[in-house]
């Protein structure tokens, strides 16, 4: 290697080893209530960790075999078109069955029993929205354009075109969805059914008034954080909604687009995405909880450590990111930008976030279904002590394949990117050494979070 290049990977090694003994964490359902239950592994924590960094590291290798560009075309173009009509009755009942959601959310949120358990709002909320709906975004398709009843709201009302400021680009988003994770993890959300529906309504204010004000179609491809989160995940998906129908592709042949990050900011909104995972479970952490008091103790406020964690977190992930884009460069001798390299790279980080969701939400979304269930067959009469399901000791392991499964999707549609975008074979894979080296960190984190116990937050 070219001393001139070993400063770069050294510090991109320094920031992403930091990253994995900093963040490290169990990423458990929410904060509240609901909350399912975690058991240690009984495997060694060294050997597992070591085992998914293994992989990882192979299944680069392994990619990189693969040098023929037109079986790598084939791979990603691979699929179908499937000639559906819109139908303008279909789009109709989406959006009253969006609005129907969010008005059963709050009046149950408002009215029904304060158990969380017992709640209509709390469960269709984190097991039927955010758990079960999200799974079916990244695992089949992006229908929240059609059920999403802020922007129904919106459009039923008429539009001010005032014209959005440029420079702010997609920023606003990236603030939004730090502030919405940070506000479920400090506040109750999910055993005060009354605060819930409390946000819920604040969130729908604020979004039909920006809507109003810039235009619906600016304010959720722009500014909207859940809009945006639920577009970057059905490009995981294995279907698409075109203009002349339905396409149907591999899991996650949709990040290979070259268009599918445009700027620093939506760089920095799929970073963010990944990371507020990992922060939902580094306050559940022990290590957390003994900081969180030491800085407390020393007369820091609450409110500010979980403040300061997040942003501080964000900034990790981010940096990491950026240091690897200006390694690759270095590494691949190539006239772009690393701000160029970063915008390519960034899809393939949304199949492991996609992975990490799936690992963490799958057991609580089937160990809460039943409570879900029997709730909404009596919303008004709940069940006293709705029933819950007990996984198995084997789940664990299926929820480490779900990483594992994430990244490597992630490394494929990385490596299919390097081939589309350097003309010579040794750049494209020279290009991606930093980026695996920040991919193999990840995969240590997020196993070493599914391995972590988890303990109540303290001072929340």
């Amino acid at each position: 290697m070219d001393r001139s290049v070993s400063p770069k990977l050294r510090s991109v090694a320094a920031a992403v080893l930091l990253a994995a003994v900093t963040l490290s964490g169990r990423a458990m359902a929410h904060g509240g209530a609901l909350r399912s239950s975690s058991e240690s592994l009984a495997v060694p924590t060294w050997l597992f960790l070591a085992t998914g960094g293994g992989v990882v590291g192979a299944s680069f290798l392994l990619a990189s075999l693969v040098t023929d560009r037109r079986l790598i075309r084939r791979i990603d173009g691979y699929g179908l078109t499937l000639s559906v009509d819109r139908s303008r009755a279909v789009e109709v009942a989406g959006s009253l069955f969006g609005l129907a959601g969010l008005a059963v959310v709050l009046y149950f949120g408002l009215t029904g029993p304060p158990d969380p358990f017992r709640n209509l709002a709390v469960l269709l909320v984190w097991v039927a929205w955010w758990a079960g709906y999200v799974m079916s975004v990244y695992l089949v398709g992006n229908t929240w354009p059609a059920i999403n009843p802020f922007r129904t709201l919106v459009e039923l009302l008429p539009s001010l075109d005032l014209s959005y400021p440029e420079r702010l680009g997609a920023w606003p988003s990236v603030a939004g969805l730090i502030a919405l994770v940070w506000v479920e993890v400090v506040s109750p959300l999910a055993d005060n059914p009354r605060l819930l529906a409390g946000v819920v309504a604040a969130y729908a204010g604020v979004t039909v008034v920006g809507g109003v004000a810039f235009g619906a179609e600016r304010w959720f491809s722009t500014v909207d954080p859940v809009s945006r989160v639920f577009d970057y995940y059905g490009r995981v998906a294995v279907a698409a909604r075109t203009a002349g129908g339905v396409d149907l592709r591999l899991p996650g042949m949709g990040l290979t687009d070259a268009s599918g990050v445009d700027g620093a900011d939506e760089v920095a909104f799929v970073v963010a995405l990944l990371w507020v995972t990992t922060y939902d479970g580094l306050v559940t952490t022990p290590a957390w909880a003994d900081a969180a008091r030491a800085v407390v103790g020393a007369g820091v406020p609450p409110a500010v450590v979980y403040v300061a964690g997040i942003l501080a977190g964000f900034a990790l992930f981010y940096g990491a990111y950026v240091a690897a884009s200006r390694a690759s460069r270095e590494l691949a001798e190539t006239y772009l930008t690393s701000g160029a390299l970063a915008r390519r790279f960034a899809p393939p980080l949304l199949a492991i976030a996609a992975g990490y969701h799936l690992a963490h939400f799958l057991g609580y979304f089937i160990s809460l279904l039943a409570s879900l269930s029997a709730v909404l067959a009596a919303p008004f009469a709940p069940p006293a002590n709705p029933q819950q399901y007990v996984l198995p000791s084997w789940f664990g392991g299926v929820e480490l394949g779900f990483v594992l499964v994430g990244h490597l999707l992630a490394i494929w549609v990385a490596h299919a990117a390097a081939y589309d975008l350097f003309p010579s074979r040794l750049q494209a894979i020279r290009s991606q050494y930093p980026f695996i080296l920040v991919m193999v960190a990840y995969t240590v984190v997020s196993m070493w979070i599914v391995a972590e116990p988890s303990l109540t937050p303290p001072y929340l």
